[in-house]
C-alpha cells in the first residue's frame, strides 16, 4: 500500500476559499478507480505556519500512485490548485 499525503496553503486564506478547495480534492472520491480511500481535512488551528488543507490518499501500488497523477480528472484538480494555492507540500510512503 501506498500513502500520499499533500498539504496545500492557499493564496486566499479565507475560510470560503478553503472550503471550495477542499470540496474540489474531495470530487475526486469515488472517480479514479486506483484510489482506494480519499480523507480532505481543513485546518482548525489556523495558525501562521499551518497548511489550510490536507489531503490523505491510499493506493494499492506505486503503479496506481502513478496511474492517479495522469488520470485526466486528477490533472484537472492539479490546474485549479495550481491557481488557488501559494504553497503545497507532499510524501509518499509505503505502509
Amino acid at each position: 500500500m501506498i500513502k500520499h499525503i499533500v498539504l496545500f496553503k492557499m493564496k486566499d486564506r479565507s475560510p470560503e476559499t478553503i472550503e471550495a478547495a477542499a470540496n474540489v480534492l474531495r470530487n475526486l472520491q469515488g472517480k479514479i478507480d486506483v484510489l482506494i480511500s480519499l480523507e480532505v481535512g481543513v485546518d482548525v488551528l489556523r495558525s501562521d505556519r499551518s497548511f489550510d488543507i490536507s489531503l490523505t490518499a491510499e493506493f494499492a501500488s506505486l503503479e496506481d500512485l502513478q496511474a492517479y497523477q495522469v488520470h485526466p480528472l486528477h490533472q484537472e484538480v492539479i490546474k485549479y490548485m495550481n491557481e488557488v494555492r501559494e504553497q503545497s507540500v507532499a510524501v509518499d510512503y509505503e505502509i
